[in-house]
């Protein structure tokens, strides 16, 4: 389903309340039009440029003797708010002493603080450093931020990721904390692992639904059996993993609660999901319980929605195994949800509020936190995940990250550092539409699917974040076959 081809561009996301669309669908046409703006404008948007042109000019920051996997050389580091709850800080003392142990070097291992009043250039000139030359003794290449981002914003940390290996860490309360520190420690440190050498995909395929029509053809099928015209084997068979893959039919809420729980014996080691995630309107009753839940082949038609058709946080099985798992999930705000709407809208507006706040999905923390052991990380979508960025202008997917990503991760590398090969497709398609753009605003041709499709390669790439420790890595000596 190339974009060149698609009269309409559908976007990624379910409304809950109305079963259909919560972006309409709309053309290239259409969209380019907002992207162009006014007639006559001068200038390109910080908000399209500024992160892009700082990924393209980096030089690799790390010293060149360090390994970016290496955590011994490249470090550890924890941020807090400054006034952050002191139950909690006692809790994550823990986790911090465990990385001391883990990077041998102290001086390597940093506890950092942020305040109200910081941008992310004056936070590192404060600690002795700046753009493009990271020093792990003075701040680590591995960082993890715990608060809510209405105390340090998403913003600040996919500013900051665009040359470190970043998490966020927002949960309830501390018991949650010490459930996740408990989990990390006793996966990282105890002899016996549960986890087999495997990846599951799952992946919903809706026969009137153009995204996940999309997403099943050009992302899952292609991840997981090859692309034979590309001499692409399945990447489980580069690195020696095995596979199974849900699809269509098998996307089903009891499929899926059958991999979280204890019906599926040893679990996978990885788990990856294609599919909605679920919207609600701003402000609705439930919308902080549900957002970024994930939309199931339950599903029937637009139009028609239940809750007995995706799976919540608290839809999670009691019973569930998910310690050793990082659970990849491919869906709309399945990491987070920001206050700002900043998919493209009409010059001269203001941006429309998605929430009254930002705030954390659910879903991810419930998974890190279970009683019975959580997973290790979530790699998510903080707003949109934009579904058609990924056969860009082509007639094939285009999946370099997705595979370089779960590539890192089947090796055994920190999966904050798989989450920067999407950094690096943002880089790119950040340049590539300030030119764009700065072309049609001065009034030379452009391209529509060009345009858009550059746009929304930019807006995906740039919503991936970890959720948990960016250094957590899968235990590749101790997998069960």
């Amino acid at each position: 389903m190339p974009l060149e081809k698609t009269p309409k561009l559908t976007v990624n996301g379910i409304n809950a309340v109305t079963g259909t669309y919560d972006v309409p669908q709309l053309t290239a046409a259409e969209l380019a039009r907002r992207l162009r703006r006014t007639p006559g404008a001068t200038s390109v948007a910080p908000v399209a440029t500024d992160r892009g042109r700082r990924l393209e000019k980096r030089a690799f920051p790390l010293p060149p003797d360090i390994q970016p996997d290496d955590l011994a050389k490249a470090g550890w580091g924890i941020v807090f708010h400054s006034d952050e709850d002191r139950r909690i800080r006692r809790v994550l003392e823990r986790l911090i002493e465990h990385r001391r142990t883990v990077v041998g070097d102290p001086a390597r291992v940093k506890e950092l603080s942020y305040t109200a009043d910081d941008t992310v250039e004056t936070w590192l000139s404060q600690l002795g450093v700046s753009w493009g030359n990271v020093e792990p003794t003075l701040v680590p290449y591995y960082l993890l931020f715990v608060s809510c981002p209405t105390r340090i914003p998403y913003q600040f940390a996919q500013t900051i990721d665009a040359e470190y290996c970043v998490g966020l860490l927002d949960l309830p309360d501390a018991a949650a904390y010490e459930r996740y520190v408990d989990g990390v420690i006793a996966y990282e440190t105890s002899a016996p692992v549960l986890n087999r050498r495997e990846i599951v995909y799952f992946g919903t395929k809706h026969p009137f639904d153009d995204a996940t029509i999309l997403s099943a053809e050009y992302l899952v099928k292609p991840l997981s059996a090859g692309l034979p015209s590309r001499s692409q084997k399945p990447i489980a068979d580069e690195c020696g993993f095995a596979q199974r893959v849900l699809v269509a039919a098998d996307a089903n809420r009891k499929m899926l609660c059958d991999v979280l729980s204890a019906n599926t014996n040893p679990q996978p080691a990885i788990l990856f999901t294609a599919t909605h995630g679920m919207v609600w309107p701003s402000g609705h009753e439930q919308q902080a319980a549900g957002q970024g839940a994930l939309l199931c082949q339950e599903w029937n038609g637009l139009g028609k929605m239940m809750p007995a058709h995706y799976l919540t946080a608290g839809d999670v099985p009691a019973d569930a195994k998910l310690q050793g798992l990082i659970a990849f999930l491919f869906a709309c705000y399945g990491a987070g949800t920001p206050l700002e709407d900043r998919f493209a809208h009409d010059a001269g507006t203001a941006p429309p509020a998605i929430a009254p706040r930002a705030f954390a999905s659910l879903l991810p923390m419930r998974l890190l936190t279970h009683e019975a052991g959580g997973a290790l990380a979530c790699i998510g979508h903080i707003e949109r995940a934009w579904g058609f960025s990924i056969v860009g202008q082509t007639n094939d997917p285009q999946l370099g990250p997705f595979r370089r990503a779960l590539w890192r991760l089947m090796h055994g590398q920190p999966v904050g550092l798989a989450v920067q090969e999407f950094n690096d497709k943002c880089a790119t398609a950040s340049v590539q539409l300030a030119n764009l753009l700065e072309k049609a605003y001065v009034g030379r041709p452009v391209d529509d699917a060009q345009l858009t499709a550059t746009w929304a390669e930019r807006n995906d790439a740039e919503g991936y974040i970890v959720i948990g420790d960016p250094a957590v890595r899968l235990r590749l000596d101790a997998l069960q076959p």
